[in-house]
């Protein structure tokens, strides 16, 4: 559940940014009255905040932050915005998120990163430090001044009229998401920030102040840029207009299709399937198919697949290798299904989880019958018994380590006092804080997560993992052109491969 903050007056009369109309946009809307539609669908009871001296808003934030007891999003009233892009922000695990405009350079992206088609690997910052007085952004981006700084997935350093920031190259544009746990600590941020309003300049944006004194509080406030969606703050009627037109020609729907592939799959979900399960999941959406029904027609083509194994001839064994392939790819469209059409349950993914494993394991027993009933032996059982403790095994330290992980608190970031009138003495703590981070086990973890730039390593990495698309294909190459006993040396040699790699990097990780 999430409670949503409006920033700003009730609509007013038609001479408000939120009582003017959006005559691009079916219905001719106002922007107050399209705004409240949409974020009435998810939380009902909408807390405004009057607009007003910067003060008394920031007190009444913190009240609301005070009182909640679930994430909160906070939004500028007069925002024209894609629902699929008030969906992701709110659904995101971080602790905070921000959604922010980069200043335009050749070859970065709005996002903020390196447009070489790399994503991002999960590092917290990159903060070039040099010894560059700091500087208070003059220019402006969307209306608003440039006084934030971004590295790859965090906010690294915000400034105001009256505190600057180093070498500024981004704006928040508004939409912030709040998790339960850190409202405690926007609600004390809120009351120190009031308490020295007479510091800010008449330009300093509320959402802008609220991130500036949350990064100085020691809060990881990652980023996230519009991509393909649309948001923009608008203030009179031309600006109205240019949204809805511009809002009008891009394609949402489009966008939410995107957003339902997971953006981490291995090489082969990735190349070989996402390009077009995604049109699958949108025809079995539209006509009303449950993530649970699409799950079940995985099912029934694993089962088949081992049944055309199990008969040991060629011709079934290239029959086999189709369905187990088709298999995974169903197995891909449930979930992108229940991302597109939003239908999530724990029934869903306990399925999903659970039959996975089914599917892998009633295939084994298919190759391996289909081997004896051939007349080559039953010695195969040893190698269909290795290849399913194997994964067995590996599935049994997946899950545990997921649970251990999750309750291992956060690595604590920096803090500065907020009357600091620089951002000096938080970037010098960022800098120790890398140099300490980069020395002996959590320098060369950061040295091989730092290698996934390379295109060549980050599939690479992916792949030797040995994840369920590659399993998949490995059973269905393998059978089809061979036999079942290459298909489980295949399936023993690269597991184990991947068992070892998988284990030594998390036991390096939890010793650090």
């Amino acid at each position: 559940m999430t409670r949503v903050v409006l920033l700003g007056s009730s609509p007013g009369p038609d001479t408000s940014p939120t009582g003017l109309r959006l005559a691009a946009l079916p219905g001719n809307p106002t922007v107050g009255e399209r705004l409240r539609s949409q974020l009435t669908s998810m939380d009902p009871r909408l807390a405004t905040i009057q607009s007003g001296d910067v003060a008394t808003s920031l007190r009444a934030l913190a009240d609301v932050a005070e009182s909640a007891t679930e994430s909160l999003f906070i939004i500028p009233e007069n925002s024209v915005v894609h629902d699929e892009l008030i969906y992701q922000i709110t659904k995101s695990k971080r602790g905070a998120l921000a959604l922010v405009a980069k200043e335009p350079r050749v070859g970065v992206t709005e996002e903020g990163q390196e447009d070489n088609g790399q994503e991002d690997n999960g590092q917290e910052e990159r903060i070039p430090i040099d010894e560059a007085e700091p500087e208070i952004g003059l220019n402006r981006l969307e209306g608003l001044p440039v006084r934030s700084r971004v590295g790859k997935s965090r906010v690294v350093s915000v400034g105001t009229a009256n505190h600057a920031v180093t070498r500024p190259n981004a704006v928040l544009l508004g939409p912030l998401h709040i998790s339960a746990r850190n409202a405690p600590t926007l609600a004390q941020t809120c009351r120190e920030l009031a308490d020295m309003a007479d510091r800010f300049g008449a330009d300093d944006d509320l959402l802008q102040l609220i991130v500036f004194g949350l990064v100085r509080n020691g809060v990881s406030v990652g980023i996230r840029g519009r991509r393909d969606l649309f948001y923009r703050r608008v203030t009179t009627q031309e600006e109205i207009n240019e949204a809805g037109a511009e809002m009008a020609g891009m394609n949402e729907d489009r966008a939410r299709l995107n957003n339902a592939v997971k953006g981490a799959d291995g090489f082969f979900t990735t190349y070989f399937v996402s390009t077009y399960s995604r049109f699958i999941a949108r025809w079995a959406a539209r006509r009303g198919l449950t993530p649970n029904q699409v799950t079940l027609i995985s099912i029934a083509l694993g089962v088949a697949a081992a049944a055309c194994f199990a008969t040991g001839d060629r011709p079934w064994m290239v029959l086999g290798g189709v369905l187990i392939y088709f298999a995974f790819v169903f197995d891909c469209v449930d979930g992108q299904v229940a991302r597109y059409a939003r239908k999530f349950g724990v029934l869903g993914a306990w399925l999903d989880a659970t039959f996975d494993r089914f599917k892998e394991y009633v295939v084994f027993a298919g190759l391996a019958i289909g081997w004896v009933v051939s007349g080559n032996g039953d010695d195969i059982w040893i190698l269909a018994l290795a290849a399913i403790g194997l994964q067995s095994v590996r599935h049994l330290l997946d899950f545990s380590f997921g649970i251990s992980n999750r309750r291992k608190p956060p690595s604590p970031l920096p803090t500065t006092a907020l009357d600091a009138p620089d951002d000096r003495e938080l970037r010098q703590k960022l800098t120790a804080r890398k140099v300490e981070r980069s020395q002996g086990l959590r320098g060369v973890l950061k040295m091989w997560t730092k290698a996934g730039k390379f295109r060549a390593v980050h599939w690479a990495r992916k792949m030797i993992v040995f994840p369920i698309g590659e399993r998949f294909a490995a059973i269905a190459i393998t059978a089809a052109l061979f036999d079942a006993r290459i298909t489980f040396l295949t399936l023993v040699i690269w597991g184990s491969v991947a068992a070892a790699y998988t284990l030594t990097g998390r036991l390096m990780r939890s010793l650090v």
